[in-house]
């Protein structure tokens, strides 16, 4: 096999160990994801784990990046290309939702949102995993942020809306609906959070044709 390929299957391989470790983690928490139940999971000794990543913390990391790309695949990019401010932040919600409660979300994780695990399970510790957890929450609520502001610069949310406190809500609400999903099952879940959004950011309106 040439150096290339070499680099190539190892890339593959450790993205496969990221891509389990996503998984596991969406049920069992990061404190779950050891090297011997990758190894076990994904046929592999625990050396050829371990040396992908050398520490389970390291492999904490490399899973929380992995699972923040994947929230951004599907939370965030269906929405990139419509209209920034309001329109934007309510296609975002409706992917969002759809994360959390479709096919393509439990695909991925399985044991529901992934960010709600990690910060409740690491929000009364220190570590670089906990920094990270919080870096990455941070970075998402900049960007909801934004377009609140844009839809207020617009006229689409009134003036005086504090940006931070929608997206303290809008982070409120889809935490309860994580839990109404997982914790009870509730099939009326995904109307309930759509309601609290019509009031939290005006009903749904289409906009007139130019």
């Amino acid at each position: 096999m040439s150096p290339r390929n070499s680099v190539a299957e190892a890339r593959r391989t450790r993205q496969r160990i990221v891509e389990r470790g996503i998984a596991l983690a969406s049920c069992d928490g990061l404190e779950g994801l050891t090297i011997g139940r990758l190894a076990a999971e994904l046929k592999m000794s625990k050396a050829g784990v371990l040396g992908h990543f050398g520490t389970k913390e390291a492999l904490q990391l490399a899973t929380l990046e992995g699972a923040a790309a994947a929230f951004s695949r599907l939370v965030w990019e269906p929405a990139a290309d419509v209209e920034p401010g309001l329109p934007r932040l309510r296609a975002v919600c409706e992917a969002w939702i759809a994360y959390l409660d479709l096919d393509a979300g439990r695909a991925v994780f399985p044991g529901g949102c992934f960010f709600t695990t990690a910060s409740i399970e690491f929000d009364a510790r220190g570590g670089p995993v906990r920094e990270a957890v919080a870096r990455m929450s941070r970075v998402w609520r900049r960007r909801l942020a934004a377009e609140v502001r844009t839809a207020v610069a617009a006229g689409d949310l009134p003036a005086d809306t504090d940006p931070d406190q929608v997206v303290f809500e809008l982070i409120g609400l889809f935490m309860a609906l994580n839990q109404e999903i997982q914790l009870f099952a509730a099939p009326d879940a995904t109307d309930r959070t759509r309601r609290a959004l019509d009031r939290l950011l005006g009903p749904r309106r289409e906009r007139p044709a130019i």
